[in-house]
This record gives C-alpha cells, sequence and structure tokens, in this order.
C-alpha cells in the first residue's frame, strides 16, 4: 500500500464488519477478506484512534433470504423503505459468524458499533440504517471527540464501506477509501458503480 498522508489527533480509521461470516468459510464469503487482516492490522498502529463496526443480526432478520418464503438470496425485494437485497442469514447475534475475525489484533479500538441490530430494516451504513431516518449515533460521536478525517477500510466496498463512505461525506467529514485494505462482493458491475458513487460524492480512493 502507498505510504498514508501524515496521520494525527483528528483522524480516525474505520475497520467494517471485518467479521467470520463474510471471512473463508463463513455464510456470505466476501472474496480475498482474509487477505485483508493483516493490512488492516498494521494500519491501525499509525492511528491513535480506531473505531470497528459489527453487524449483528437477531434471528429472522427481515433482511435474511429465508424470512421471505420462495425468495433465495442476492433477489431484491420491495420493502416499506426502498430496494432490499436479500442475504443468507449471516451475522446473528451471539454466533461464531458475528464474531470479529480472529487475527483481527486492534486492542487500542476505542469504540464497536453495532448495526442492523433491529428486526425489520437492514443497516448497510455505520452513519444510518436503510430506512435513511434512522442514525446509529456515530456522526455525533465523532464531532463530540473532535474526529474529522475518516479512513475506510474492511468489508465490503461496494455495500457496507460504500455506505459508510456516502454518509461520512454527506454528515461533512473528510473520507478516505483504503481500497487495498477492503475487499468487496463484486456481483453484477456493483464495485464499479460503487467506486464510481464514491469518487463522485468526493471520497479520496487510495490505491
Amino acid at each position: 500500500m502507498k505510504r498514508l498522508p501524515p496521520i494525527g489527533e483528528n483522524d480516525l480509521l474505520l475497520v467494517i464488519d471485518l467479521q467470520n461470516d463474510f471471512c473463508a468459510g463463513g455464510a456470505l464469503t466476501v472474496p480475498g477478506a482474509d487477505e485483508v487482516v493483516p493490512t488492516i492490522n498494521r494500519l491501525a498502529e499509525d492511528f491513535a484512534h480506531v473505531a470497528l463496526t459489527q453487524d449483528w443480526h437477531p434471528p429472522g432478520h427481515r433482511s435474511f433470504a429465508s424470512s421471505h418464503p420462495g425468495r433465495r438470496p442476492f433477489e431484491s425485494v420491495r420493502l416499506d423503505y426502498g430496494e432490499q437485497t436479500l442475504w443468507p442469514d449471516h451475522c446473528v447475534q451471539n454466533s461464531h459468524g458475528a464474531e470479529l475475525h480472529p487475527a483481527l489484533d486492534i486492542p487500542h479500538a476505542e469504540l464497536i458499533l453495532r448495526k442492523g441490530y433491529r428486526a425489520e430494516v437492514d443497516s448497510y451504513s455505520a452513519f444510518h440504517e436503510n430506512d435513511r431516518c434512522t442514525p446509529t449515533g456515530l456522526a455525533g460521536y465523532l464531532r463530540e471527540r473532535g474526529l474529522r478525517r475518516l479512513f475506510l477500510a474492511g468489508l465490503a466496498t461496494d455495500y457496507c464501506v460504500h455506505y459508510t463512505a456516502l454518509d461520512a461525506r454527506l454528515a461533512g467529514f473528510e473520507t478516505l477509501l483504503l481500497a487495498q485494505a477492503c475487499r468487496a462482493i463484486d456481483r453484477d458491475g456493483s464495485l464499479a458503480a460503487a467506486l464510481q458513487a464514491m469518487r463522485a460524492a468526493g471520497v479520496k480512493i487510495l490505491d
């Protein structure tokens, strides 16, 4: 990875959903996910401030294909808050799959933010649930701490990282995507579309 810009006291590394179910052998494997763990561990050493996010779904979550008889994972349905991709059951609360990757080693992480724990609405972004009107509280936390620039890493580039990056920009934070510390699901051109949307929103992508 190219050298990062100088890191200061107002910078935060946000590690998104680096959990067992998204890694090798998990219920919703992101190709190459395990490869980023050593990279993220090294990156975290340069940051005084690190936060982690964790998908944390109750059993029978509305975003699970199993909650919609006759539907399969990766199909889309229209819910009351809009279009929703259906997923395999994953990151169920208190399950092994919901745990953070065992090789993730960031003892100085200051916050673990859980999302997707409301049964009726999914939550890709670390800032808002998919209904676009329910905040997680992350923006307020960052402002209270005086953290103004965010570096994003984790899973998946085209879903939770993507939506977190867009919401970070909407909230007024300078946002940088550490592309080599992320991996994507990349179905039907989703990665290219996500990168285009992030660039258009002013996200800086460090290759």
